[in-house]
């Protein structure tokens, strides 16, 4: 059972029954083990996986230059300024909250600890969708590039996709074990990125004056920037930054604070470089996934393809480790990585878990959509309104009037552009 926190820090409505009423398990996995850079590659590895390359189509062409390029600086400094804030809550109470879950919990009670839960799995299981439809994109391209028989169909390649995931998923017991991999990831992310660039850069000079308007009717026109927006929230957010921060050396908090300022400064340029150019490029013909409108040798877009497909298995790991900790933790997989036990486990739960998804990816591979409708359930809710609200509550007696107007603000304008979003119509099935 947890402990309420020191006098000093305690709330009014972040004390009693609410803390003792969770329990807060140990995990199966390492923690407090890698540096602020290793952790700061992490966050890299997510705000530039290959979800970039479908930013320049999916946000840019319905928001435009200043509407982009306005809504790309202004979420990449909102979502720093949230991830600051649970960051910093990280040790609230004296205890490490080493899940989003832990925290809500902590600070609201059982019930949020419930809700939390939910949502943020539900998170991360569409952007792993989002991911694999990505992989099979990728595969698809590269298929495409040597054959134009179209036998094989997009489900295929996801499903392709998925089962290499899925080794991946089985060979790594746990986050901090990628080590060398966000080494390659990162290798992966300048190959596609530059490629990207490059082709791009020179498409566009010698391309003639590009249609920059935004296209559409005026009510088509008011849902794609409704989606748009939802994508800027899905672009620099993960929804698990607790689950990440548990794997960070103390001092936690300044640790974290470092791999945060890492992935919102140098971290963000190459996603920026690849999205402003390939708008620059194509304008508002530029594809959903931006490798699919460049000009350029065969080898070379072979290779950015399947360095896109190779680092989206790496970050489709990263975001399902809070699934797999869990089931480890509740399972007792512990020890050895290559004891039977543990790896006969891994086998069947983590590749049910991919089976799952993969198939979900297969039955709706419309990836724009994917990228909006995850901003606007989940990701949003718990990077902006979560993040707020459980500040203000958790520093109650140490904040004036002004800061706690400045958070509720926070909190009630986030509310109402969920609700917003959500209004939002989305396609079951999309054509193949």
């Amino acid at each position: 059972m947890m402990e309420g926190p020191s006098s000093e820090s305690r709330s009014p409505k972040a004390n009693g029954e609410a803390h003792s009423a969770v329990e807060i398990p140990e995990t199966a996995h390492q923690i407090s083990k890698d540096s602020w850079l290793q952790v700061g590659f992490v966050l890299t590895t997510g705000i530039n996986s290959a979800f970039v390359l479908g930013y320049s189509g999916t946000t840019m062409v319905p928001l435009g230059w200043a509407g982009g390029v306005i809504g790309f600086l202004l979420a990449a400094g909102i979502s720093l300024y949230a991830n600051a804030l649970i960051a910093k809550l990280h040790e609230f109470g004296g205890k490490r909250h080493i899940r989003y879950r832990d925290l809500a919990g902590y600070i609201y009670g059982k019930k949020a600890y419930t809700l939390t839960w939910a949502l943020q799995y539900v998170n991360l299981f569409m952007i792993n969708t989002g991911f694999l439809i990505l992989a099979g994109q990728a595969l698809k391209a590269v298929y495409v590039l040597f054959r134009d028989d179209h036998d094989m169909k997009l489900p295929y390649f996801i499903a392709i996709g998925g089962f290499v995931c899925a080794i991946f998923a089985i060979g790594i017991p746990h986050l901090s074990a990628l080590g060398i991999w966000l080494g390659f990831s990162t290798c992966l992310s300048l190959i596609y990125i530059i490629t990207a660039f490059v082709l791009s850069l020179t498409d566009g000079i010698k391309a003639p004056s590009r249609d920059y308007s935004i296209p559409g009717t005026k009510a088509s026109k008011v849902f794609s920037i409704i989606g748009a927006a939802a994508n800027l929230v899905f672009a620099f957010n993960t929804g698990m930054l607790p689950e990440i921060q548990a794997t960070i050396r103390q001092p936690v908090v300044k640790n974290m604070m470092k791999a945060l300022y890492f992935q919102f400064t140098a971290g963000i340029l190459p996603l920026y470089a690849v999205v402003f150019v390939g708008y620059w490029a194509y304008g508002s013909s530029t594809s959903t996934y931006l490798l699919n409108s460049v000009s350029g040798p065969v080898w070379v877009k072979t290779m950015a393809n399947l360095a896109a497909f190779l680092q989206t298995v790496i970050a489709l790991h990263i975001f399902a480790s809070p699934m797999y900790e869990y089931m480890d933790t509740r399972f007792g997989i512990t020890g050895s990585a290559l004891s039977f036990r543990n790896l006969s486990f891994r086998i069947v739960v983590r590749g049910g878990y991919l089976v799952i998804n993969t198939l979900v990816s297969a039955m709706l591979p419309f990836l724009g959509d994917f990228m909006s409708l995850t901003g606007a359930i989940s990701t949003f809710p718990l990077t902006f309104v979560l993040a707020n609200h459980m500040y203000l509550v958790a520093k109650d007696n140490k904040l004036n009037s002004l800061q706690k107007l400045w958070h509720w603000l926070n909190a009630a304008v986030a509310a109402l552009r969920l609700i917003a979003v959500d209004s939002k119509t989305y396609n079951l099935f999309a054509d193949l």
